[in-house]
């Protein structure tokens, strides 16, 4: 007599605490959303690659959207908040490197490359996510990163400019050298160029950028 071999259910890519699940589904999304894009995206696609049921969704968030801002927060949002937080009775220069080193962290990383993707191909086709991106993610980070300029103007460790500008320059420098670090076998310029070298040679750019006119400072003084 053959003896049937129990049938062993199958087992969730993963298996965490219910504590955990936001979490879980906010990296699933994150796959998936990468994958398939936002407008082709599912919630079945995102409960079958988080292991869990499409309605187990729905008690952490409303919709794709409200999943997407979430993923978000977590992600580029938590980055500002770490710039924010910081105390500011530091130099302005050491607040900017803080700041500096955490974005280029960030952008060099998955999350930020699917969601780059996501905001310059897809995020005109939803006007409530292009907003809220555009108000908590670019204004924002660029609210920050202008107004530790601007005190390094007042300190005299930053040359006169425009902060703002100054800022977007700069935000400009990481989005596109991140980019283009993800595509290093298509740029040959950046051929043995580690993440850190890249960082280095962005750092060391914007600050002789920032550096106040030795000329202009020895006039200043009336030398």
């Amino acid at each position: 007599m053959t003896t049937k071999t129990p049938h062993k259910a199958r087992t969730p890519r993963w298996k965490r605490r219910p504590e955990h699940r936001p979490a879980q589904i906010i990296q699933a999304a994150l796959e998936v959303f990468g994958k398939k894009g936002l407008a082709r995206t599912r919630l079945e696609d995102i409960a079958t690659r988080a292991g869990v049921s499409k309605g187990t969704i729905y008690l952490y968030f409303e919709n794709k959207e409200a999943l997407f801002k979430e993923m978000v927060r977590e992600t580029a949002i938590a980055v500002i908040e770490r710039g924010e937080e910081r105390p500011t009775s530091g130099s302005p220069s050491d607040q900017l490197r803080y700041v500096m080193a955490n974005h280029w962290e960030f952008v060099r990383t998955p999350a930020f490359s699917t969601i780059h993707r996501l905001v310059i191909g897809e995020l005109h086709q939803f006007p409530d996510l292009a907003r809220f991106y555009a108000d908590e993610v670019i204004t924002r980070g660029m609210n920050l990163i202008t107004g530790i300029i601007r005190r390094g103007i007042d300190a005299g460790e930053f040359r006169e400019t425009d902060p703002a500008a100054a800022a977007r320059m700069l935000v400009a420098l990481f989005v596109m050298n991140g980019v283009w670090c993800d595509k290093r076998e298509c740029l040959p310029v950046l051929e043995g160029r580690t993440d850190d070298r890249a960082f280095a040679d962005i750092s060391d750019f914007y600050f002789s950028a920032l550096r106040p006119s030795t000329v202009a400072t020895a006039q200043a003084d009336g030398a």
